[in-house]
């Protein structure tokens, strides 16, 4: 909600265009792919895993990417298409993404699934505009995370919300954490302590 409320507050409005999510099916993508496609905004998914299409389009994603068109080095400037980013995912990922983003556009980034390393330029931001937002849950204030709160209670659809989260027992959470590192789960894993 955090990256949600970065673009809202930097002027990126439904139906100005297409906003990407990377990582889009974890936890924090699936999440935002929700909440803006029930704010209006056209998502567009980004994912490595090609069998979660239909998982993506009912959380409300208009179209899905192969995540390998963003994980490469890219160029430092190159077409634009994005109005709006949310990116979990960090690397050459959130480079390219910027790369990609329209004159104007706002990139809200929370993640480093790919990596810490930003290899990019100054270009983005000189000849486009383009506003890159850091979004931190762990500090953030009190009324920023209120207004956070607010509005999740408000705009996240908890029947969707069921769907993306996973429930384990504690036994079977070495194996979960396994899976996660293999790129398997989708969603948040609960780990439930006891029964």
């Amino acid at each position: 909600m955090l990256c949600v409320l970065a673009l809202e507050d930097h002027g990126v409005k439904p139906g100005s265009g297409e906003v990407l999510v990377t990582g889009a099916t974890g936890g924090v993508g699936s999440v935002a792919i929700a909440l803006l496609a029930k704010l209006g905004y056209t998502v567009v998914a980004a994912t490595g895993k090609a069998s979660e299409e239909a998982y993506l389009k009912t959380l409300g994603a208009s179209s899905v990417v192969d995540r390998a068109t963003l994980s490469a080095p890219g160029k430092p400037f190159q077409k634009e298409r994005w109005v709006g980013v949310v990116d979990a995912v960090g690397s050459h990922t959130l480079a390219n993404a910027l790369a990609q983003t329209r004159y104007g556009g706002v990139v809200a980034a929370c993640g480093l699934a790919q990596g810490m390393d930003l290899p990019t330029t100054v270009m983005p931001f000189i000849l486009r505009g383009v506003t890159l937002v850091g979004i931190d849950s762990v500090m953030a204030p009190l009324s920023k995370r209120q207004r956070a709160w607010d509005r999740l209670a408000r705009d996240l659809d908890p029947t969707l919300l069921e769907t993306m989260v996973l429930e384990v027992p504690l036994q079977d959470s070495v194996a979960q954490a396994a899976a996660l590192m293999a790129g398997q789960v989708r969603g948040r894993v609960v780990v439930r302590i006891a029964d």
